[in-house]
């Protein structure tokens, strides 16, 4: 403990502030974090693609359009101040924010914006995607992207509406970097990808000071960020594998917070000295059933699955902080969100269904999970209830890998899972769930219709279609609300689960924003009193 707590300090101290030697409790102006952040890979945002590089690109980096801290649930003007969209011409045009200048100093400029995006593109490194599927490639990008003083034009070739567009380069990749610092580090062609890696070159709230990979990161707040300086001149992410010597270092007062607490461990801390911050997050939890096994294929199961999940008694218990009820395939916390929640655990009902039906039972099926803790009582508690119905399932755990390989290769029968969006638009789930329009088995997707061999009704299809290309944003959030509600009716995928995500902090801490994902995480408005 007194090496660990040796290193924070001494973390602490490489920092630009007046300080004393030692403390008896972490300094007023750091934040000091406890937290696993050996998952990074990478942090220049044209790579990073793991949940601790989120956060770090969000604070360091800003984007045309971004979530912000303030509410994370509202695109806001990053830095453009405004933008003009042309549907027919499928194209957006930015005004940049002035005055606004990197950490190095150097100004943000358009040519900043473009070669940000076309770097992305030409280094085609795992968020790639993301924005070439607005048809962009290495020998087009820097003819559908830009500058003209300060107004950055975007264009796409697509049926996307304006508001899609705008959710995708509010996602991490197009995060602005410092061209000029980047490519002065170039070595070997590769767009200073290396350097960037172990430093940064952004304009957010925070600069990058220290990384050492599965050690320590270090940020240092921008004093002249233009929606004002962060309130702690410092933060201090300390690698703190274990979930017991988080919670220890946070009850003696050497880290402000501890993100990886158990469920356990939170329901032991003292509510006097320490509180608990719970944040909703994307990922959705599911049961699904390939419509490949005949005994699964009658709507009248799908209905009766639905009121055989005990929901209240899963997130009562075991599930207690890490997820809520949420029954729809967009998660609670964005634009175009359905929040209700109409299905309950009643097995009589089920059963009723299933009679009025004619189904016969009892209905044997595999039910495929990931061999790990809460997936496994998961499954224990969905094989009590379904049993009261004549649905008996058969748990077949395995790892992970094993798991998803069996969905991908539609060779399961029921299946426990999740999914989580790759950004943050609805289509990116609206896709995955109400989507299918060639079931198959050579027509390889990457969705939970394909994956269970179910072939979409042509409506679901088309309105998903509709969606993605409806320029009125509030039309097309009605529009989704729409398809999760068609899909809640009457789907084999029965969505039951929103992830949450608890934070231990000590009482004084007060101002830390946890979105619905890792890109979500805001330090900026942090105090401590």
């Amino acid at each position: 403990m007194k090496t660990l707590r040796a290193t924070l300090w001494a973390s602490a101290l490489i920092l630009p502030l007046a300080a004393p030697a030692a403390w008896a409790e972490t300094p007023d102006d750091i934040l000091v974090v406890a937290q696993n952040i050996d998952d990074i890979v990478a942090i220049d945002p044209a790579q990073a693609y793991e949940f601790t590089s989120g956060e770090l690109v969000t604070n360091i980096y800003d984007r045309l359009i971004q979530y912000d801290a303030e509410d994370p649930t509202v695109l806001a003007p990053g830095l453009a101040t405004e933008w003009t969209a042309d549907e027919a011409g499928k194209s957006i045009a930015f005004t940049l924010r002035d005055g606004v200048a990197f950490h190095s100093g150097n100004p943000v400029r358009a040519e900043d914006v473009v070669g940000s995006f076309a770097r992305v593109v030409k280094l085609n490194l795992t968020p790639a995607f993301i924005l070439t599927q607005l048809g962009w490639t290495p020998e087009n990008v820097e003819q559908m992207v830009t500058a003209d003083g300060n107004t950055v034009t975007v264009r796409w070739d697509g049926d996307f509406s304006s508001a899609f567009v705008l959710n995708v380069l509010a996602s991490r990749p197009a995060s602005v970097v410092d061209m000029a610092t980047v490519m002065e580090h170039e070595e070997n062609g590769d767009m200073g990808n290396a350097w960037l890696n172990a430093n940064s070159a952004g304009s957010g709230p925070f600069s990058l000071q220290t990384f050492r990979p599965a050690e320590l990161v270090r940020l240092q707040a921008n004093p002249d960020y233009f929606k004002g300086a962060p309130k702690v001149e410092g933060v201090i992410l300390q690698h703190v594998a274990e979930s017991a010597t988080q919670q220890l270092l946070l009850e003696q007062g050497d880290v402000d917070m501890a993100k990886n607490l158990t469920p356990d461990q939170i329901a032991t801390l003292d509510p006097q000295a320490i509180k608990v911050e719970t944040y909703p997050q994307a990922a959705v939890h599911f049961l699904s059933f390939n419509q490949k096994v005949e005994a699964l294929t009658n709507p009248a199961v799908w209905e009766a699955a639905r009121y055989l999940v005990d929901y209240q008694g899963m997130t009562d218990s075991f599930l207690k902080g890490q997820m809520e009820i949420h029954q729809a395939f967009w998660p609670k916390g964005f634009p175009g969100s359905l929040d209700d929640n109409p299905y309950s655990y009643d097995p009589e009902r089920a059963k009723q269904i299933l009679a009025d039906a004619g189904v016969e039972t009892p209905i044997d099926v595999t039910l495929d999970v990931i061999n790990s803790t809460p997936f496994t009582d998961m499954a224990q508690s969905l094989q009590a209830s379904f049993a009261e119905a004549g649905i008996n399932f058969e748990i077949v755990p395995g790892t992970g890998s094993q798991v998803i390989t069996k969905y991908r290769d539609r060779s399961h029968e029921a299946m426990l899972l999740y999914w989580g969006p790759d950004f943050m638009d609805p289509h990116s789930n609206a896709k995955a769930f109400a989507y299918n329009e060639d079931n198959s088995d050579e027509a390889y997707q990457a969705t939970t219709t394909w994956r269970n061999a179910w072939a979409v009704p042509d409506e679901l299809n088309q309105e998903t279609l509709a969606a993605l290309a409806e320029p009125d944003q509030a039309t097309r959030e009605e529009m989704y609300r729409d398809l999760q509600a068609k899909v809640q009716e009457s789907s084999p995928i029965i969505i039951m689960f929103q992830a949450s995500y608890q934070v231990a902090m000590a009482a004084d801490v007060s101002g830390y924003v946890n979105g619905a994902t890792s890109d979500f995480v805001y330090y900026r408005l942090v105090d401590k009193q």
